[in-house]
């Protein structure tokens, strides 16, 4: 694999190479970098039987911190920014353990779960380099709808207020660079494309005041946050 090369060289030609790398198998999305023109996993690309050199570079249009490690603070902080967790408006009854869902619905999160935040398609996707810090780009739109999908999350209206927007959301084209480039082969244009529907079937004139107390206790939480 093209990782077994990097730290071969790392150990024999230059200690002073860096790269990020951990599982070795295509589940952690360390080792995620682009490879002659394409984004993708080190440890999931084969050395193929050529003569050709092997062209490799850190995530495109990124910061780079070092050699092949780019910044992707930006990427995390905007993960963070869709609450990535189960939101419930009630509270599960005494000696409850589970939220429980059909197989049907379970079945409606398959293909986004699985979603590895290596941020390949995020840095393969032009509309991400041009708005890097408005456009949330198909990673976390993908993983906002998979919330939004979800049959036991209690704020799908808030979750979708918070996603209508002209640079949040809208930005995306339909390029489709996202979805050619998964190594996980997953279809984040697929995602947003759900997401953009939902956000038309079910938009009401309420959402933005819903959004202005959205803000309001986001803000508050974060400054109690800073003097704890």
């Amino acid at each position: 694999m093209i990782l077994d090369a990097l730290i071969k060289i790392k150990d024999e030609v230059d200690t002073t190479l860096t790269f990020r790398r951990s599982c070795r198998e295509g589940i952690c999305g360390s080792c995620a970098m682009n490879i002659n023109g394409k984004n993708g996993l080190a440890c999931l690309l084969y050395i193929e039987p050529s003569s050709k050199p092997i062209e490799i570079q850190p995530l495109p249009h990124t910061y780079v911190v070092k050699d092949l490690v780019p910044d992707l603070t930006n990427f995390y902080n905007q993960y963070k920014s869709i609450e990535p967790w189960l939101k419930r408006k009630d509270v599960k009854a005494k000696g409850d353990k589970e939220y429980f869902q059909s197989r049907e619905d379970r079945a409606k999160l398959d293909g986004m779960y699985e979603c590895i935040l290596c941020a390949c398609c995020m840095t393969s996707c032009p509309s991400y380099w041009w708005n890097p810090e408005y456009y949330l780009g198909p990673a976390v739109l993908m993983q906002a709808y998979r919330w939004i999908a979800d049959s036991r999350d209690q704020f799908t209206e808030e979750r979708l207020a918070w996603v209508n927007d002209t640079m949040k959301l809208y930005r995306c084209h339909g390029i489709m660079n996202c979805t050619n480039c998964c190594p996980k082969g997953l279809d984040p244009a697929k995602a947003i494309v759900n997401l953009k529907e939902q956000v038309a079937e079910t938009y009401k004139d309420g959402w933005k005041s819903m959004m202005t107390e959205q803000i309001v206790k986001n803000k508050g939480r974060e400054s109690g946050m800073m003097y704890m």
